[in-house]
């Protein structure tokens, strides 16, 4: 028996006279045995063919592709008729994701007008928001090589010190805080966030590098732009709202329709 099933023929005949006897466990009464194809069908495999290599598919490139189709369809349904899709996990979230694009995609087919972007904006304005800007002129003192940096930082406000090659920029112009700590580290930020714009060297703070004095040029505050400018951003995020409420407001639809009986186990921790 072992030496029939090392054969790969034998092997391929008894597997396939399972699957054939399997199948005829299965009614096909709801699986339509009619595999029927449109022009557009036709056209759509075309179609994607030309996408992927540029050019128009053969006659026999053609016959190829469609006999390929009818292949996946007749299997499709074979699969159905078997119950294949039953628990499946991987199908399960393909079908739920298939539903859910589905849901939003209904809902964002009619483009929201400029009133209703307006009032979205006015709705999200702090979302929109651009944060304080800083520009500024720092000189760097390096822990290594110094016996103080620090001590050299603090007599640079004064007198004529040496600083040190620094690797990134010594001069930021329009930056926010959350660049400059990508920058130069947390420490060094909040300490600059203390200063006021001056003409004269102030410091020195700490950075992820060592220490520095800092001549801050300028402080552009806050704000939040007119909606011309953020426009096209508004109309992004507004169509992603509308998809997710829409499949929110779905699901809770759906889920009035159904009774969810939940474990002895649950119910107690509830």
């Amino acid at each position: 028996m072992i030496s029939w099933l090392k054969d790969p023929v034998t092997s391929f005949v008894i597997a396939g006279t399972a699957i054939f006897l399997l199948s005829g466990m299965f009614s096909d009464s709801e699986i339509s045995k009619v595999v029927e194809l449109s022009d557009a069908d036709v056209k759509r495999l075309s179609g994607i063919w030309q996408m992927q290599r540029s050019r128009e598919p053969s006659s026999d490139e053609l016959n190829d592709l469609v006999e390929q189709f009818v292949k996946d369809e007749i299997y499709f349904r074979e699969s159905q008729r078997l119950g294949l899709n039953v628990n499946d996990s991987i199908i399960r979230r393909r079908l739920v994701q298939k539903l859910t694009f589905l849901t939003e995609d209904i809902a964002s087919i009619q483009p929201l007008d400029k009133t209703a972007l307006q009032d979205f904006f006015a709705q999200n304005k702090e979302d929109y928001r651009i944060p304080e800007r800083r520009s500024f002129t720092h000189k760097y003192f390096s822990n290594e090589g110094r016996e103080n940096p620090e001590q050299d930082a603090k007599a640079a406000l004064d007198t004529e010190v040496k600083s040190d090659p620094f690797m990134l920029q010594t001069d930021y112009k329009g930056r926010t805080l959350g660049q400059i700590r990508g920058f130069l580290g947390s420490e060094f930020a909040e300490a600059l966030n203390e200063l006021e714009p001056s003409p004269d060297w102030q410091g020195p703070l700490k950075s992820a590098y060592g220490w520095h004095t800092v001549k801050l040029h300028s402080v552009e505050p806050s704000y939040v732009p007119e909606f011309a400018v953020v426009a096209e951003r508004v109309e992004s995020d507004a169509a992603i709202a509308v998809r997710s409420n829409a499949s929110e407001t779905y699901y809770e639809e759906l889920r009035g329709r159904y009774e969810i009986v939940y474990p002895d186990s649950m119910k107690l921790a509830n």
